[in-house]
């Protein structure tokens, strides 16, 4: 059973949605037959890279707020991640565009290493303070998670992959995202926002539920006996 999710790598409820969803899925009793696919989505794709800025004060801009709000704001959310185990540094991020980032996602899915993808931007935008849009950065996260170095340079020098992020962005639209993280499961059940554990995990149950009935599955015995292979003569 396919799980996808839109999520961009800046969004701070996504890397937190993200561990709840992932701590539902520990608990639910059909997990290996579960397909987690990232899809991508962009919050701002007009957003310029500005290393020199600070995240709080390009908060502040965007929302109108004053600089102590948006602190507040961000504070707030370093506690919620905080109760997942997760280390939030709003000081040291980067204000970057994510659509070199996606377009790195796009590739590790290639490699069904789409969750190590995900799981490393996130740490190194609110963790690490990294520029994600940095193409040397990215050829770093990229060759560290398992990809050829050559094929993500490949990817960064080109508009490789741009027509996939395009794609999801669509598809997000056409099952009614309007903010991440978006989770759609089994094309028939959404979950919208960084719910808790419980909240997945009956989800999950109730999309189970529905998918084996449309996909009942061949439960094989104990042991096999005697039988005969194509191409076998016997």
């Amino acid at each position: 059973m396919d799980v996808e999710i839109w999520s961009d790598v800046m969004c701070p409820f996504c890397y937190i949605g993200k561990r709840k969803f992932e701590h539902a899925l520990n608990e639910f009793a059909h997990k290996d037959q579960v397909n987690v696919v990232w899809k991508s989505f962009q919050l701002n794709p007009d957003m310029k890279t500005e290393p020199g800025k600070n995240i709080n004060q390009y908060l502040a801009d965007v929302k109108g707020w004053s600089l102590d709000e948006a602190k507040r704001m961000n504070d707030r959310v370093t506690a919620m991640a905080r109760e997942v185990g997760l280390s939030y540094d709003f000081d040291k991020a980067v204000v970057a565009n994510s659509w070199d980032a996606h377009r790195l996602i796009q590739l590790a899915k290639k490699h069904n290493l789409g969750d190590a993808a995900e799981e490393r931007l996130l740490r190194a935008y609110f963790t690490e303070g990294r520029d994600t849009s940095d193409h040397a950065t990215l050829l770093e996260m990229g060759t560290g998670i398992g990809l050829d170095a050559a094929e993500v340079q490949q990817m960064l020098d080109s508009n490789q992959f741009a027509e996939a992020v395009s794609r999801d962005v669509y598809e997000a639209q056409q099952v009614g995202a309007r903010g991440v993280p978006f989770f759609v499961l089994d094309r028939r059940y959404a979950v919208s926002g960084a719910q808790q554990p419980e909240t997945f995990l009956g989800a999950l149950d109730t999309a189970w539920s529905a998918w084996e009935k449309a996909n009942p599955l061949v439960v094989q015995g104990p042991t096999d006996g005697p039988a005969c292979s194509p191409g076998e003569v016997c």
